[in-house]
């Protein structure tokens, strides 16, 4: 049989590809399938979702063994086929190409063609250009360097025995200033 995948990408409204497979590839044919459909470098990691019709993520197919606690099995691109996870037309699955921002593409099995085979996936439809593959790191800030020294925590001519046994600078409560009805603030 040969599985076609649709596959778009919220980031890009023009973006489209298509793509044929052998339902006895493995995932990992399907992985490299798609980031020469895209040309992306393959040396980010990448995992396929399984999905409800909902979007709702469900078993998870790795490009590496990961250790996971979640209730599905720890499936791997390279042992993984096809056909033993995807049976139905409109599958949905979800390909995270940039786990860091966790940027995916929306991807469904659109049609099962039988009686037929192919030796290599082939994108028979590409349309518009792919996202970029990895996202900036816009808005983050580096802090500058900090020194940590006897100054870090204020004043260094601060003298241990004003703290309190908690380690608070001890405060005289008989001042009623603190609790006149006119705050000054």
């Amino acid at each position: 049989m040969v599985y076609k995948f649709t596959m778009l990408s919220d980031e890009a409204d023009d973006f489209l590809r298509v793509i044929t497979i052998d339902s006895e590839a493995k995932f990992i044919d399907l992985h490299n399938a798609i980031l020469d459909s895209v040309k992306y470098e393959k040396n980010q990691m990448t995992t396929f979702f399984i999905c409800s019709d909902n979007w709702e993520k469900g078993q998870e197919v790795t490009l590496v063994e990961m250790e996971s606690s979640s209730e599905y099995d720890n499936l791997v691109m390279d042992d993984t086929v096809l056909e033993d996870l995807l049976v139905d037309d409109n599958q949905k699955l979800l390909y995270v190409f940039d786990m860091m921002s966790d940027r995916v593409f929306f991807m469904e099995l659109t049609e099962i063609i039988p009686l037929k085979n192919l030796d290599k996936a082939v994108c028979i439809i590409s349309e518009g250009d792919a996202p970029q593959q990895i996202m900036e790191d816009e808005g983050i800030v580096i802090a500058p360097k900090t020194i940590i020294d006897e100054n870090f925590y204020g004043d260094e001519e601060f003298e241990l025995d004003e703290l309190d046994e908690e380690g608070f600078g001890e405060m005289n409560f008989d001042d009623n200033s603190l609790f006149s009805e006119d705050p000054k603030f």
